[in-house]
């Protein structure tokens, strides 16, 4: 079983296969590597393909200090990935928790991207949100540590962004849920306390994605609903960025509707290595409706 270790002693288990240009995938609170096995199976017949399981993921290392768990050292660790395989410049795929990790990749490490994906990413984030989110959490991680992952998968797999997913695929669903009932209680809610709940709103950092020229593509799904005004935020912060929203899709698009995000994907990054991905054109922000501007 393979592991790597970060700079502040934490061994992540990861798996790659296939070989080629490197991308890298970031999974969100609910899930693990294994929730991108079908992203896995299709772009390792391309790509070198990487997924590892987060700090508090089991087989990866549960540290047992809250400040070992923070929005900062989620981004350290991706960047603890790439630079211990050899990865830079990689394509990175993050969901959810995984993507608000991506974004600050390229704030903070944009020479180790190629590429960003940001898919699922916003919540708590929109403006008057944030005490609600906060609260939320907090009454989540308690439950963890009251009940136990085993027990609360039930209960969180079930939220309203993802009732959709049961409703298209319940088998597909059902295997998440298994999933997620064997994490670990205690990493789970350190994860929740020391990551979800301290990291800045994506609004707080509009001047930093005002300069980030890293290509980045946003997706949402169109129920869910705590990501779509995050997701035009970014769209309309990143000058390197393109939005897809995916229709009648929650919050777990690569599992809800995997032929059509990794299609989406896919057009993407071929886009970036073929040097075709551009910057936004300044003149489609003038604040017109229909009037060009005069030359």
């Amino acid at each position: 079983m393979p592991f790597l270790r970060t700079d502040d002693g934490v061994d992540l288990f990861y798996e790659e296969a296939g070989s080629g240009t490197p991308m890298v995938f970031v999974h969100e609170f609910a899930g693990d590597s294994r929730s991108w096995e079908m992203q896995m199976r299709f772009f390792s017949r391309r790509y070198r393909c990487v997924v590892f399981n987060a700090r508090g993921y089991p087989p990866s290392a549960v540290p047992n200090s809250a400040t070992s768990y923070s929005q900062d050292r989620a981004t350290d660790d991706i960047s603890a990935v790439i630079k211990g395989l050899n990865l830079a410049p990689a394509h990175v795929v993050g969901l959810s928790m995984g993507a608000f990790a991506t974004l600050h990749l390229g704030l903070r490490h944009p020479q180790l991207a190629r590429s960003l994906v940001a898919a699922g990413v916003g919540y708590g984030a929109a403006p008057g949100k944030r005490d609600q989110f906060r609260a939320e959490v907090d009454a989540t991680a308690a439950r963890i540590r009251a009940e136990g992952m085993d027990k609360m998968a039930d209960i969180y797999s079930r939220g309203p962004t993802r009732l959709v997913f049961e409703e298209k695929d319940p088998r597909g669903f059902k295997e998440f849920q298994t999933q997620l009932a064997e994490h670990s209680t205690e990493g789970s809610a350190l994860t929740m306390q020391g990551v979800q709940r301290e990291r800045p709103s994506l609004f707080d950092l509009e001047a930093g994605f005002k300069q980030m020229k890293v290509p980045t593509l946003v997706i949402a799904g169109d129920e869910d609903e705590p990501t779509l005004e995050p997701s035009l935020f970014l769209k309309r912060s990143i000058m390197s960025s393109a939005l897809l929203v995916m229709p009648k899709c929650g919050h777990t698009m690569n599992l809800e509707d995997p032929d059509a995000f990794n299609r989406a994907v896919l057009d993407f990054v071929t886009q970036v290595d073929c040097g075709r991905w551009t910057q936004r054109i300044p003149e489609s922000l003038s604040g017109a409706i229909i009037s060009a501007k005069e030359k």
